[in-house]
């Protein structure tokens, strides 16, 4: 079983990466993976996450904000068999299920950011295909969400087994 360990939209500048460390402590020393769907704008923050999990178990991909860093826009990675997406801006969430099925029709999770509003969706096309579609919200920065957010996935044999949201943190509106 794996547990992977989705975040988005940190915000972070140089320094500040011990903070989200902090806040999210007892989630990363649980996690397999860490994904992070943009925003990051600061490299320390993955290297702070790399600490936790290895380099190797760190993915990314690049945000509007991440200016400077050498991410992809897109990614899609094998995890334990599951086929996994990541982008950081979805569009509007009119028409985000086809949208994201379009773009990714084989995978079978797509993470994505950027709203920081925490979202869970499953969308089964015709052929019976499961395809989650997950946003984890933002660990520091909630904006128009409740509350600062994370997300785990676990995967075990190749399938979704679990999608969750944690809560963090107060209710922080600066990183």
């Amino acid at each position: 079983m794996t547990d992977v360990l989705v975040v988005a939209d940190t915000h972070l500048g140089p320094g500040a990466a011990g903070r989200l460390v902090d806040r999210i402590a007892d989630d990363l020393a649980a996690a397999d993976v860490v994904l992070h769907a943009g925003d990051i704008t600061d490299a320390s923050v993955l290297d702070a996450l790399a600490r936790h999990v290895g380099a190797d178990r760190v993915v990314a991909v690049k945000g509007n904000n991440d200016r400077g860093l050498q991410l992809p826009e897109r990614q899609l990675i094998d995890i334990e068999g599951c086929a996994v997406a990541m982008i950081h801006d979805s569009g509007p969430a009119a028409g985000r299920t086809r949208r994201l099925r379009r773009w990714f029709p084989s995978s079978d999770v797509v993470v994505f950011g950027h709203s920081h509003l925490p979202w869970h969706e499953v969308d089964v096309d015709p052929a019976g295909h499961v395809q989650h579609h997950l946003n984890p919200g933002s660990a520091m920065l909630k904006r128009r969400a409740p509350a600062c957010t994370i997300a785990h996935v676990v995967i075990d044999g190749g399938r979704v087994v679990d999608v969750r949201h944690v809560t963090v943190g107060g209710d922080a509106r600066r990183p």
